[in-house]
């Protein structure tokens, strides 16, 4: 089973579906004492390859995804052996993620997973890209084998939960992020989630609770206060929830748009 190093990141529904970079390789092995073609010509090849993936490793480093997809590219037409093959299509799919050519992206991490059907990044990456492109059949098939594959993989667990929740399948969102939070009760943004899943239900008191775990652990998230200013008013707590939404409104100058609509809450509730 291959795990790679989550790099940069993708935002699906208040969460990150990381997008990353693949291993290096071995240097490229030296020429065979031959004058066979079919040899010359293999290491030709293998050369190749390995130099195309030094560049297109370095420019995704540098941010040039568009010549990193070339390069990437030109590896695939050469059908290298495994884990190479997959890697090529793994990589490539991180690229064409980040110029946003989606169905690009998603065919190649679908074809990094058919030549290694144990690529759990690859796996992690086609969900996030799954959920931007809305096709939340695949993202949640693919989910439910990163989970089977990698059972106590907080990542798979909350891939699954995203996706579950996107689905409008509370039960199993709260399953997912419950089991997440079995093993690490410190992770705020999994409380956050569990409280999304049980407003879904009505379990106003749960969620609250939840959210205010969520803020224990991470003070300045807004968007659980914004949350628990919700589940407040919902509750009939007026004077709280209005209090949640002005301390979104302090303190959310970096998010334009989560401290306008919370200063529209709050002057929405009348003054007790």
């Amino acid at each position: 089973m291959r795990l790679r190093t989550f790099a940069a990141a993708l935002i699906v529904f208040a969460a990150s579906a990381a997008i990353g970079i693949a291993q290096t390789y071995e240097p490229a092995t030296p020429p065979p004492r031959t004058t066979d073609v079919r040899a010359l010509r293999a290491v030709a090849q293998a050369r190749e390859i390995h130099e195309r993936f030094t560049i297109g490793l370095d420019a995704e480093r540098q941010g040039q995804w568009a010549a990193a997809a070339a390069e990437f590219e030109r590896i695939i037409t050469l059908h290298p052996p495994e884990p190479q093959f997959s890697t090529a299509h793994y990589d490539a799919g991180i690229a064409y993620a980040h110029v946003n050519r989606l169905d690009d992206a998603a065919r190649a991490f679908r074809s990094a997973i058919g030549g290694d059907p144990e690529f759990l990044a690859a796996m992690a990456n086609l969900i996030a890209v799954d959920l931007s492109r809305g096709d939340l059949r695949e993202a949640r098939s693919i989910a439910d084998r990163f989970v089977a594959l990698a059972p106590d993989s907080a990542r798979a667990l909350y891939s699954r939960g995203i996706v579950a929740l996107r689905q409008g399948d509370s039960a199993a969102a709260r399953a997912s992020f419950g089991q997440l939070l079995a093993a690490d009760p410190q992770y705020a943004l999994a409380h956050y989630n569990l409280a999304i899943a049980q407003v879904h239900d009505g379990q106003y008191p749960s969620a609250e609770h939840e959210l205010r775990i969520a803020l224990d652990l991470a003070p300045s998230y807004g968007r659980a206060r914004f949350a628990l200013g919700t589940v407040l008013l919902r509750e009939g707590k007026r004077s709280q929830a209005r209090e949640a939404f002005d301390a979104v409104a302090r303190d959310a100058s970096g998010d334009a748009a989560l401290r306008n609509l919370a200063l529209s809450m709050r002057d929405a509730i009348a003054q007790p």
